[in-house]
């Protein structure tokens, strides 16, 4: 057996199966590129789900991050630290928000974010007790857990976890006169994905996020953006959102907020709306410790020189006019994304989109399929045009399109 093979063997034998990842073990990583346990280099064109949107050891934020692990790496929420006031007030900055809760894992914020709009509901708009409802978009991903799985509609991530648990409603993700339908007296909140990562990277049809937004203001309801995948710089703009001109309520931020080196989540809002806490009715062991705090303060000083935002935009507009080019030669039927990221639809006559991903992953290019035909491209901010070029040539040879 190669080193790959007993890897491979030795964690299916003692992990549960809920992954099914391409048969590569990565031992190191250096920018946009990682390196297997046989010594073989791939451009990862996947970038941690865009958890890595500052590529693989990124020296300021390692920098950081062993800086902070010389002093201290965890106080509990028992006591205060000397990183949180500042995290707190320079993640609040950048959004144009006043206040933070931070968690850990995106699911964690996902879930905070809906216990933040309950509480509102009840507390501030005075919806009855237990009444409170939440609408959200059909083909959404906000994470993993029982609740959240409750309102999804991909039977993959809900079947055989029930019984579900009530208080959503859910309409067709782009459709605002279906929004406008559902949001009645008892709606605390909408709570969508500005750009449907995991559905294969669903742009919604312009327009729709600025009405969303007039919407959810004319009838007092909270508009909740879960930026996890979109924010941070990946679509060319801090948050997905400003391509729209809107400003949400609350920001549900994770993934690149750790810079893929710990797990950092953060809900952003304001004083009214997570004002609503008191002490002791929502916590986290781990959420907004020393470390985290340290690295992502790294991530909103890094995010605050635009220049990230402005490489997503400027190989973002490369990226696609390359992609559109495959449409044109029949090997794709369809690319969606905005900045560097894209969903792209593989012709079935060519493969599904694991026997795509499973080619590139020969010719040393990491992406990773989604609802059978369709790959995710969303490599690392920091990878440069040449190296892009490169991702995207072995993507037009697998087709046959080059």
């Amino acid at each position: 057996m190669t080193s790959t093979e007993r890897a491979i063997a030795a964690a299916e034998a003692h992990s549960a199966h809920n992954y099914h990842p391409l048969p590569v073990v990565v031992a190191s990583a250096e920018g946009a590129w990682v390196t297997d346990v046989e010594g073989r280099r791939y451009l990862d064109m996947l970038a941690g789900y865009s958890a890595l949107n500052f590529g693989h050891r990124n020296r300021r934020l390692l920098d950081a991050a062993k800086a902070q692990l010389e002093r201290v790496t965890l106080t509990s929420r028992a006591f205060h630290h000397d990183r949180f006031a500042d995290f707190c007030a320079e993640l609040a900055e950048l959004c144009g928000m006043e206040m933070v809760l931070p968690m850990n894992t995106g699911a964690e914020a996902v879930e905070t974010a809906v216990k933040t709009a309950r509480k509102w509901g009840y507390r501030v708009k005075g919806v009855p007790d237990g009444r409170a409802k939440i609408v959200v978009a059909e083909n959404n991903f906000h994470g993993r857990t029982t609740t959240i799985i409750s309102f999804s509609t991909d039977p993959e991530a809900r079947a055989d976890y029930g019984p579900y648990t009530p208080g959503f409603e859910i309409v067709p993700y782009g459709d605002l006169a279906a929004m406008e339908a559902a949001v009645d007296e008892h709606t605390v909140a909408v709570l969508l994905e500005p750009i449907q990562g995991e559905a294969g990277v669903l742009v919604p049809p312009p327009g729709y996020l600025a009405g969303v937004r007039a919407l959810t203001r004319e009838r007092n309801v909270l508009f909740i953006a879960d930026e996890i995948q979109s924010g941070l710089g990946r679509t060319g703009a801090t948050f997905a959102c400003e391509h729209e001109g809107v400003v949400p309520d609350v920001y549900v931020l994770g993934k690149a907020l750790g810079g893929g080196v710990v797990p950092v989540s953060a809900v952003v809002s304001s004083h009214e709306v997570l004002g609503v806490f008191r002490p002791g009715e929502h916590g986290s062991t781990f959420g907004g410790n020393p470390l985290a705090c340290a690295v992502a303060l790294e991530v909103v000083a890094m995010l605050r020189t635009g220049e990230y935002q402005q490489r997503a935009a400027e190989l973002g507009e490369h990226l696609h006019r390359e992609l559109g080019v495959l449409v044109g030669t029949g090997a794709v039927d369809a690319v969606r994304g905005r900045g560097l990221w894209a969903g792209v639809d593989i012709n079935p006559a060519h493969g599904t989109g694991r026997a795509i991903s499973e080619k590139l992953m020969e010719r040393g290019v990491l992406v990773k399929d989604t609802h059978g035909s369709t790959i995710r491209i969303a490599p690392p901010l920091v990878i440069s045009k040449e190296d892009l070029d490169w991702g995207l040539d072995q993507l037009r040879s697998v087709l046959g399109a080059g």
